[in-house]
């Protein structure tokens, strides 16, 4: 029963990708559904990549961890859809173009956009890895005996039905029908949970009773490499603080999604599908409203799982310390957490169905992402370089392979990192693509003329090498504040300091 709901959910799915397929009768077509989407649409190509991996099986996972400061990522993607809503949807559209980095290059010129397509892709493939490593680890637990390369396969082949032949008409479709779905089995689940524990105050009793002072909260620093926890007032600061990784750690994670929103092909895609400025912006402004409630079923069913369950790494880490480990289920790896509640509370067929539904949220993530990294390299590389994509037809056809080489790279480099932290690439991807293109492109939208292309080239350059080396150096600061103060103040510095007009490279 659990495989013919996982089964109906992916058919549901590939028919609907299927069927967007039809609707596309050239390249303009694929990249912005021909610029006919209404409101739905537009929401449902936002939040089909937006609330992916990340915002469902990574923050259940984060929560397991730190509690309510898993709540970021869906936050943060809220309030970066009200700033794009409020403040760029109007710019975006009257600039004429179909790519954030042709904004770029009209003003500052070709040599801004190869650096700056090449360094957003770079954060783009980032959050693709992501879904990727989420799609292997769902699929591997639905189905032990799958191998991760036999998953890895399959997890690109779904992918491709669902963007490959729809574009943005499968990418908002397919948003639509994920969204529907999540609602309805993270809201049963929210319920699920409350009842089980017995609302909040059981849900605490029983993270006191399987954490504070006992042996296995006294190896979490040995186990998790996170702060033990010796008393009731050290686990409600982890597990109830919108703080608890650090207050400039969660902070960042915040500005990283609504600077990330606002600077992610994926997302202006959306924009620029829809049939007026309305309709945009209604769209966009749906998505900032449906998006933070999903996170908080997250953090319950992560914490609720953390009151019973444990990890290997803390079985292992109990038995090095001589201790016997507490009578929960073990945990392979965190990235389970979702789906081994799935699995461990639900009658089959619904588990089932909760399973197909975060299977295809991870994939609709990871090819609405691709989408958008293609546009990028096809518009912005691809046809500086090439001769041969210059017709329509050639130009459809260089997007789809490129679509389906992006995720044949992602599903080898996923393939070698399988136990990475979902949440911790959405960060770091989201803030490289705002240290790279926020403030040059809101230059050209907004102050067109004032900033030297040698500027806004020294800031997509000068940003990133200054988080890495905060990376490198281990530095207490959060990468993104880094970046972004360094590429803000050099734009700055080009406008105050330079007549030069903008383009001229």
């Amino acid at each position: 029963m659990t495989v013919a709901g996982i089964a109906a959910v992916v058919a549901l799915i590939i028919g609907v990708g299927i069927y967007s397929g039809k609707k596309v009768k050239n390249e303009k077509d694929f990249l912005t559904g021909g610029g006919k989407a209404g409101p739905g649409l537009v929401c449902g190509a936002i939040l089909g990549s937006l609330v992916s991996g990340q915002a469902t099986i990574g923050t259940a996972q984060l929560a397991f961890h730190f509690g309510l400061s898993a709540w970021w990522f869906t936050l943060g993607s809220g309030l970066g859809c009200l700033a794009l809503a409020l403040g760029f949807v109007g710019p975006l559209r009257r600039s004429g173009c179909v790519t954030e980095l042709q904004i770029i290059r009209r003003e500052f010129g070709g040599g801004a956009e190869s650096l700056g397509s090449v360094l957003n892709a770079l954060g783009i493939f980032l959050t693709i890895l992501a879904q990727v490593i989420a799609c292997i680890g769902l699929l591997t637990i639905m189905f032990p005996t799958m191998p991760p390369l036999v998953a890895a396969a399959l997890t690109v082949a779904i992918m491709c039905f669902y963007v490959i032949f729809g574009g943005a008409w499968g990418a908002g479709m397919g948003g639509m029908v994920k969204v529907g779905l999540l609602y309805l089995t993270l809201i049963g689940s929210f319920i699920l949970v409350w009842t089980q524990e017995g609302g909040l105050s059981g849900l605490l009793a029983a993270l006191r009773s399987q954490l504070a002072g006992t042996p296995l909260g006294m190896v979490q620093q040995a186990a998790e490499k996170v702060s033990d926890l010796p008393d009731a007032a050290a686990l409600a600061r982890r597990f109830f603080s919108l703080t608890a990784r650090g207050f400039m750690k969660d902070a960042g994670s915040c500005l990283s999604l609504i600077l990330g929103v606002l600077s992610t092909q994926t997302y202006a895609q959306a924009v620029w599908s829809a049939g007026s400025d309305a309709a945009a912006r209604k769209g966009v402004l749906l998505g900032a409203l449906l998006c933070p409630p999903l996170g908080i079923t997250g953090i319950f069913i992560g914490l609720s799982m953390r009151a019973h369950y444990i990890t290997a790494a803390e079985a292992a880490a109990l038995a090095a310390a001589g201790q016997t480990a507490p009578a929960s289920c073990v945990l392979a790896g965190t990235v389970h957490v979702l789906p081994a509640f799935a699995l461990d509370h639900m009658p089959p067929l619904l588990a089932g169905i909760v399973l197909g539904t975060l299977l295809i949220t991870v994939i609709g993530g990871g090819a609405g992402l691709s989408l958008g990294m293609s546009a990028i390299l096809v518009k912005d590389v691809w046809r500086r370089f090439s001769s041969g994509i210059e017709s329509p037809r050639a130009e459809l056809a260089a997007s789809r392979l490129t679509i389906a080489g992006i995720l044949c790279a992602a599903a080898v480099a996923a393939l070698t990192m399988p136990g990475k932290m979902l949440n911790d690439l959405g960060f770091l991807s989201m803030g490289l693509r705002a240290a790279v293109v926020f403030a040059p492109m809101s230059a050209a939208l907004f102050m067109r003329g004032r900033l030297p292309g040698g500027c806004a080239i020294a800031a997509m350059l000068l940003s990133p090498l200054s988080m890495a080396a905060v990376q490198f150096f281990r530095l207490p600061v959060d990468p993104l504040v880094v970046g972004m103060g360094v590429s803000v103040a050099v734009c700055g510095a080009g406008m105050m300091f330079s007549r030069t007009p903008g383009k001229g490279q």
